[in-house]
């Protein structure tokens, strides 16, 4: 049976390759344009391309920043790709501070600009790059990591990054000459990816598998 997953539609791009990938996973895509939409779904991705204010003033114009927390409180599950990984957070420093959905405590932040030789390096960071574990751990136990292992390559486009204030948010990183990157970020069944899984060949659509097999869990709280 066809797993059904609700996509945020808010004009933000990747909608299209997303819906790819879920079908490709063996799901069902729903697109949410309206506050009911989202209430209504089972799990949620909320997608997105481009600079944090306009990705949150797309969501206020449209009424869904209330429907997202509410659905996020809920305990269904939430995976955030790439802005909408940002976006999940409590503040965004893109073109000033601007409140994000305060969903995962923390802020978003520049990528460095230098490597650890202090030699710079492109912004924004674009290209395949390795997972590992966060926070000095040796592997990972979060379902949306089931069947992939330290050192597989995802696909990043951005030059910006969230920042969780609990370390324990912070589930996987990659490193960029040196400088460490967020790259997998969750709560509860609220996870956030900054790569592009739906970009991400086999490991990537795994992890969009995984998460359609999220259950619910009861929200402890940020």
């Amino acid at each position: 049976m066809s797993v059904e997953v609700t996509v945020v539609d808010y004009d933000a791009g990747n909608l299209f390759s997303v819906s790819r990938a879920v079908e490709t996973s063996g799901g069902t895509v729903v697109l949410a344009e309206t506050p009911d939409q989202i209430a209504s779904a089972r799990r949620l991705i909320l997608p997105g391309v481009g600079a944090f204010s306009a990705g949150m003033a797309a969501l206020e114009e449209r009424r869904l920043v209330d429907a997202i927390i509410r659905y996020a409180e809920s305990g269904r599950p939430l995976l955030g790709i790439c802005l909408g990984m940002q976006l999940l957070m409590d503040v965004g420093e893109e073109f000033g501070r601007h409140r994000g959905l305060g969903l995962i405590g923390g802020t978003v932040v520049p990528v460095p600009g230098r490597g650890i030789d202090n030699q710079p390096h492109p912004i924004p960071h674009i290209g395949w790059n390795q997972l590992r574990p966060a926070n000095g751990e040796v592997s990972w136990t979060e379902k949306i990591l089931d069947g992939v292992t330290a050192g597989q390559a995802v696909y990043f486009v951005h030059s910006f990054m969230a920042e969780p204030t609990d370390p324990n948010h912070r589930i996987a990183d990659s490193y960029y000459d040196g400088q460490r990157v967020t790259a997998i970020i969750g709560r509860d069944a609220i996870i956030g990816v900054q790569f592009h899984p739906e970009k991400s060949a086999a490991t990537g659509l795994g992890m969009i598998a995984n998460f359609m097999a999220m259950a619910p869990v009861c929200a402890t709280g940020r």
